[in-house]
């Protein structure tokens, strides 16, 4: 049970589901140690915090999301809800007229041994150093990310190519080529202008001044990039995770949901399932989806398909066409139990870093189609850094465009049928167990969090537990 004397941090999430999640995750991990804590949230945002942390005595302090903030609709306080990531610049900077109140709120709670706060939120630096109180950033994406493009960005390595399709080598790493494609476009832009470069630009310059950063990855998934960031660039990566593996088992008794019954009747006749998910974020064409469709439709391998409200219309007869052996589920659901179910032997994604962690902690390998942000380079390391997927390839030759349904039928084939999909997933199967042990008592990530809960404390003078 945690004291008044006990470290006490305030955790502070960005205002997007895949942002969220993982701190909530590492909440778990922090009151295991007996941090109090204290999560800063907005009305719209703060019930799903408090259900997800019904069962723990973690405060929760609502803060008003501004209204009015022109390029915005009324009443959206999450990314989630954008009608157009066009609109992310706009929604990040409106988070800034949240800091008046942040800091009233700060300066009343008990003494607060650390800030953790999401990188998209740069202004909370300012806040913290204005009130004296360490800063730990909390970055969503990996390290390899994270390493290729602050390579990218000060050493240009891609100067000299002639077309956004040519490779080009990554310094101190031999082994590795990337193109100006696998790159999202700002930062290869970084000498032009725009909010979002503006942003991004704003976002690095505060997370320099942090006293580190809180990486959802472990130690052992990616050594060389983790040792390379903390050697050349900095401040100090500690990797942490996978924080999902904080995640709560659900009770025996707890009513099974429908697909999780579906799945049930799958294993039950050993039917190898393949689920498919592309993130709540991006964007994809209606033309993209009957591709994907017809694909999997092809294939003759069951599936279950998690498709979000907005990418529903395309569906026609499609449903009835597939199912004897596929599932399109149309509301939210728990991705970790359906990874984790016995039934599922593939995971088809948009490789957002929440969903490859997920994946590899369940051993199910991964058959990359990457969309948006970092994704193009999480693809990479899943298949050629760490081995534990397949990827499908646009007709284009390039690693960004359009897939066509003869390539999503064959790749889906391989990877639960082919050899090479049983050569990853017998890697993600390993990757998978290393996973488990680095968040175990002793293990990587176990150690690492004890270690950076004493460095926050040790240079905390005013908290009698670092006395």
């Amino acid at each position: 049970m945690a004291t008044a004397s006990s470290p006490h941090f305030v955790l502070f999430p960005f205002m997007s589901q895949g942002h969220t999640i993982p701190l909530l995750y590492l909440a778990r991990f922090l009151r295991q140690r007996l941090v109090n804590l204290t999560i800063f949230s907005t009305p719209a945002n703060s019930p799903a915090i408090r259900t997800s942390l019904h069962d723990t005595d973690v405060s929760i302090i609502d803060l008003p999301f501004p209204k009015d903030i022109a390029g915005l609709p009324p009443g959206v306080e999450n990314t989630d809800k954008l009608p157009s990531l066009s609109s992310f610049p706009e929604f990040a900077n409106a988070t800034k007229f949240i800091q008046p109140r942040f800091e009233e709120a700060l300066e009343k709670l008990r003494h607060v041994s650390c800030i953790i706060s999401d990188s998209f939120l740069p202004w909370t630096q300012e806040s913290a150093a204005k009130l004296r109180i360490p800063r730990l950033v909390f970055n969503g994406i990996n390290n390899f990310s994270m390493t290729m493009y602050y390579i990218i960005a000060q050493e240009q390595p891609n100067a000299q190519v002639c077309s956004d399709d040519e490779p080009f080598p990554i310094p101190n790493f031999p082994n590795l080529n990337l193109t100006v494609n696998d790159i999202e476009p700002p930062f290869c832009e970084l000498g032009s202008k725009s909010a979002l470069i503006d942003f991004l630009a704003e976002q690095a310059t505060a997370m320099s001044k942090g006293r580190g950063l809180i990486v959802n990855s472990f130690y052992e998934l990616e050594p060389s990039f983790n040792d390379y960031w903390n050697r050349k660039f900095g401040p100090t990566a500690w990797c942490v995770g996978p924080l999902c593996l904080a995640k709560p088992k659900k009770s025996q008794t707890f009513q099974k949901p429908t697909w999780i019954e579906w799945l049930d009747e799958k294993l039950a006749v050993q039917q190898a399932v393949l689920y498919v998910a592309f993130g709540t974020q991006a964007d994809i064409s209606l033309e993209q989806l009957h591709e994907i469709a017809l694909g999997l439709e092809q294939s003759k391998v069951s599936f279950m398909w998690a498709l979000r409200p907005r990418h529903q219309d395309f569906l026609d007869r499609f449903e009835e066409r597939v199912k004897d052996r596929g599932l399109i589920v149309k509301e939210w659901v728990d991705q970790m139990e359906i990874l984790q179910h016995d039934s599922i032997q593939g995971f088809l994604s948009h490789c957002g870093w929440n969903s490859v962690l997920e994946s590899i902690c369940a051993g199910v390998p991964i058959l990359a189609l990457p969309l948006i942000a970092e994704q193009h380079l999480n693809a990479r390391l899943v298949v050629e850094v760490i081995g534990v997927g397949l990827r499908i390839s646009p007709s284009n030759g390039s690693v960004r465009g359009f897939v066509k349904s003869e390539e999503v039928e064959k790749m889906v084939k391989e990877l639960m049928h082919g050899e090479k999909g049983a050569e990853a997933r017998k890697k993600v199967e390993e990757v998978g167990v290393a996973a488990s042990r680095a968040t175990e008592e002793g293990g990587s990530s176990w150690c690492t969090l004890n270690q950076l809960i004493e460095e926050v404390c040790r240079k905390d003078v005013e908290s009698p537990i670092c006395k």
